[in-house]
């Protein structure tokens, strides 16, 4: 690597590293001490755990094992162990107060950017192009979506704005486009900051499919519901239909019938569920379910990368449905620029080369694929970020959402959850299996 591309390489970790922390910031200071500290819900963490934890995790990463310097508070590295405590028992946990955990991570931040300035980008696989100062400012954006989950959870009146998505025109374009089978490059090899889960790049076949145009909207939606989607059994898989049996599922998270219109709550915010939004705030059994409904499926995580990434004209793989060029605001709907899903159509500079729409950005997209690991995976650099969760319980999302930032999202960016899980900024697309 030339010293240039390492300065460069050092900017980018420097920016990223910047705007999670700008991010956190927000998200930790626009309510008052006691929102920080309280439990919104029992699957999340208090947003002070989720800010302490943020600061230790760049302590053990950046100052202990990249720079080799002497722990700064050893005494918390298990209050703040995601493994060791779940998040139901976390707010029992001796804490660092929200002004401690303020100090603390800061004072960490301070620390790292000596680091970040005296690292050489190369000689181990932790300080190559920088991964380790990547792999913290994705790790933080990730925990900034969590606490952007809290802050759904969370009752009370509004705490975050945000400007809308530019409105557009009803999209007419076709419902659905063909992706041509054959083999294609899934995963990575050669992108600096992939995750252990993303690699390695290895070839796939897939058989030629139909994937839907745009994400099925809450029109859309609407129509499964009226049609008595949640009342049939013939939709849903058993354990499905056994849990919104057992749990009154009747909408998707948030919803609530008001006449003869439905209302969601966004933000501390009451408003009429707007129909060409993407539907956002279901589990993968309900997106599984209006899929059989629609006489369709959901994609395989195979299929859903080959659409988002495949380019026919130079028989390549993209890191990006629009290209290798790095998101911007015409490509994606990322980053907390919003605090909703653009309309169904918009971003027609991200399409992809055969015509798939927001395939990056605006809602996370569950896929039929278990979260397995690629043929020849090797953990890195622990093996608690990915290899532990691989297996049939979870499934696997791909695309980010308006709550994710770029860094954390690519074309090859795997996310993957329990197939109940709602909370979560997730949405689908269906597909279909080609005849040509």
């Amino acid at each position: 690597m030339t010293a240039p591309e390492e300065d460069k390489l050092r900017e980018q970790a420097l920016a990223t590293l910047t705007t999670a922390r700008d991010r956190t910031t927000l998200l930790t200071s626009c309510v008052e001490d006691p929102d920080l500290t309280a439990q919104h819900s029992p699957l999340m963490s208090p947003l002070v755990w989720d800010l302490a934890h943020i600061g230790n995790q760049e302590e053990q990463w950046l100052l202990r094992t990249v720079a080799g310097r002497e722990a700064m508070r050893p005494e918390i590295d298990g209050l703040y162990d995601a493994f060791e405590h779940p998040r139901a028992e976390r707010p029992s946990l001796p804490l660092l107060p929200p002004d401690e955990a303020r100090r603390y991570a800061s004072e960490v931040r301070g620390r790292v950017m000596d680091v970040l300035e005296s690292t050489a980008f190369h000689g181990t696989r932790l300080t190559e192009a920088g991964f380790a100062f990547g792999m913290i400012a994705q790790h933080e954006q990730q925990h900034d979506e969590t606490m952007l989950i809290t802050h759904q959870l969370r009752k009370g009146p509004q705490a975050l704005t945000a400007p809308d998505p530019e409105p557009v025109p009803l999209f007419t374009g076709p419902a659905e486009v063909l992706v041509p089978g054959g083999p294609f490059t899934m995963g990575t090899s050669t992108e600096p900051w992939a995750l252990d889960n993303e690699r390695p790049a290895h070839l796939r076949e897939v058989a030629p499919f139909y994937i839907d145009t745009t994400p099925v909207t809450n029109g859309a939606y609407q129509a499964f519901i009226e049609d008595g989607g949640y009342d049939d059994p013939r939709w849903w898989t058993s354990e499905g239909w056994a849990h919104i049996r057992k749990n009154s599922v009747t909408a998707p998270l948030y919803w609530k019938r008001d006449g003869k219109q439905w209302l969601r709550r966004r933000f501390g915010v009451t408003e009429v569920v707007p129909p060409d939004e993407p539907v956002l705030h279901v589990c993968w059994y309900e997106a599984d379910a209006y899929a059989r409904w629609a006489g369709r499926r959901l994609p395989t995580e195979a299929e859903w990368e080959k659409a988002a990434r495949h380019d026919p004209a130079g028989d390549r793989s993209m890191r990006y449905p629009w290209g290798d060029a790095d998101p911007a605001p015409e490509h994606a709907n990322l980053g907390q620029r919003h605090l909703r899903p653009a309309p169904a159509g918009s971003y027609p500079e991200g399409e992809s080369p055969l015509g798939v729409r927001q395939l990056i950005g605006d809602v996370w997209e569950w896929t039929a694929s278990d979260f397995l690991p690629y043929p020849g995976f090797q953990a890195f650099p622990y093996k608690e970020y990915s290899e532990v969760f691989f297996g049939p319980d979870h499934k696997v999302l791909r695309g980010g959402a308006f709550a994710v930032d770029a860094v954390a999202c690519r074309g090859t960016f795997r996310n993957w959850d329990y197939p109940i899980r709602r909370q979560i900024f997730s949405g689908f697309r269906t597909a279909r299996s080609g005849d040509v």
